[in-house]
């Protein structure tokens, strides 16, 4: 199984872990207080979009506000929450990563690089028009896109370093013990990148992500989400994932998947 279940897997796994950080690989991946947050619920507001209209940016503010609106306890940021119940919301400067957390439905509709960076700029600028926000999201978005089409780690690493100037020449050991929460793209989407390129298949990508202890459900959505391009994802991590989502958000995932 691939797609954005990758970054859906990564939030819930993360959920019991981003205030309550560890610095080890060695940790159950589900757990009865395992949930979706509002990692899941942007990335399926995107997809919503997509699947709705790509061309339209009130489309898209439509779904973002009713699906933030109908979850409001979701762990949104402070001003992220004030534009969701803005009459008219407008862009607040973010270079915060939830532009980066949302994006993978962008990569998977997209038939071309061009047209997914474009559709990544469309998805954060709305919210996040900072240009960290918007590299984050476009760094991601590339990651995914590539890893879909059959690029190998070499091509992807070389890619965002190029286009992006982030630093991906390091390890997942050398970060994690000076790492700590940070929900900035500059500091963390990189890291997420990482965390990907230094594992050897999905599960290890996740672990790694939570393993840094920083802002683990998004940094694992975001890891996962490119690993779901990559890899295939094991079915029994999938599964429990896709159990978790209540009857509103399958709906929206199961369409979204159709429509590829």
């Amino acid at each position: 199984m691939k797609g954005i279940i990758g970054a859906i897997c990564g939030d819930i796994i993360g959920s019991t872990r981003e205030f309550n950080p560890i610095k080890t690989k060695d940790f159950k991946l589900y757990t009865k207080k395992s949930t979706f947050t509002d990692d899941t619920i942007m990335t399926l507001a995107i997809a919503k979009w997509l699947c709705e209209d790509k061309d339209s940016k009130d489309v898209l503010i439509k779904n973002l506000k009713y699906f933030g609106n109908k979850y409001p306890n979701a762990g949104y940021g402070g001003r992220f929450a004030g534009w969701l119940i803005d009459d008219s919301p407008e862009p607040y400067g973010s270079w915060a990563n939830g532009s980066a957390m949302r994006v993978s439905p962008c990569a998977w509709v997209a038939e071309s690089l061009e047209e997914a960076n474009d559709l990544a700029y469309k998805s954060a600028i709305v919210t996040h028009d900072h240009l960290e926000g918007i590299k984050g999201a476009l760094a991601t978005s590339d990651a995914i896109y590539l890893a879909r089409i059959g690029a190998n780690k070499d091509e992807i690493r070389e890619h965002i370093e190029v286009r992006y100037d982030y630093d991906l020449n390091r390890s997942v050991d050398e970060i994690r013990p000076f790492y700590s929460f940070d929900v900035s793209c500059a500091g963390s989407v990189p890291e997420s990148i990482i965390c990907f390129l230094d594992a050897k298949d999905f599960e290890d990508t996740i672990r790694n992500a939570v393993s840094l202890g920083g802002d683990a459900d998004t940094q694992a959505a975001i890891a996962g989400s490119i690993a779901g391009a990559y890899y295939d994802i094991p079915k029994n991590i999938a599964y429990k994932a896709i159990h978790r989502l209540d009857y509103d958000l399958l709906n929206v995932f199961i369409d979204f998947e159709e429509k590829l």
